[in-house]
């Protein structure tokens, strides 16, 4: 296959697929890595894809949103594993907020049912997960829920988070890196996202490494409001020293 042929094809991948990753695409086409960079590279220049960490998604999409259904099943292992880690940062019958996000909701599955917590959510799936936890006291904000994520948003999911104060918030972001911060692509979640960080005494951000580097339309915040980033083993050794040379610790599960 010649390279504007394949280039084509990429281009196709991903504007049906919302992104494509240079492994996969290697792998696919059976060429190096190196050769799906200078692809990538080829299509960003022209307009027709726009290059992020480990990969691209189509030119003008800094909006895409993938679906709940799609966000559950996408770097599955890597999100079990950040959950795992994250119940060791679970407080002692103690109050937590969660977020709405695929992996946060996976934490949520995790928690034990003998577990003795106040919980706080938005989330209608991560809410569905602790209903039968009899050791958890759960409060359930309301507002207008996003179809697309089953996230209460608007003003009263703000006023909710405006007048509680938690010991941790486990956050969820669509897009992380040092240049610019915390991103997501609604801006009615993300000043939903705003008000629980303001509402947590410790911030920690659950993230796989595939969304470092990427950056989606409504900015929530930056990197130096999250005391701890939870992520997987994909997020380079050199990527993590840069996000910690910032004052915000790193696990990479």
């Amino acid at each position: 296959m010649y390279a504007p042929e394949r280039q084509q094809e990429i281009l196709r991948l991903a504007r049906d697929g919302g992104r494509v990753d240079v492994v996969s695409l290697a792998e696919e086409f059976q060429v190096t890595a190196e050769t799906i960079r200078r692809d990538l590279k080829a299509l960003d220049r022209a307009g027709l894809l726009r290059r992020v960490h480990g990969g691209a998604i189509p030119a003008g999409r800094l909006d895409f949103e993938p679906d709940l259904a799609e966000r559950e099943t996408t770097a599955a292992d890597q999100k079990a594993r950040i959950a795992r880690a994250a119940l060791a940062e679970l407080p002692a019958d103690g109050t937590v907020i969660l977020d709405a996000g695929s992996t946060v909701a996976r934490l949520a599955a995790a928690v034990p049912r003998g577990a003795t917590l106040t919980v706080v959510t938005h989330s209608l799936p991560t809410a569905a997960r602790l209903a039968d936890h009899p050791g958890i006291q759960l409060h359930l904000v309301g507002g207008r829920v996003r179809h697309r994520t089953r996230a209460a948003v608007d003003a009263w999911a703000l006023r909710a988070y405006g007048e509680i104060r938690a010991d941790v918030v486990f956050l969820a972001a669509n897009g992380f890196s040092v240049e610019h911060g915390l991103t997501t692509p609604d801006l009615a979640e993300a000043a939903v996202k705003r008000a629980a960080v303001a509402a947590a005494r410790r911030v920690v951000l659950l993230a796989d490494s595939a969304k470092h580097g990427q950056e989606h339309f409504a900015r929530f915040g930056g990197l130096a409001d999250v005391d701890l980033l939870i992520t997987d083993s994909g997020l380079s050794p050199d990527d993590a020293a840069a996000i910690g040379r910032g004052g915000t610790e790193v696990v990479r599960a």
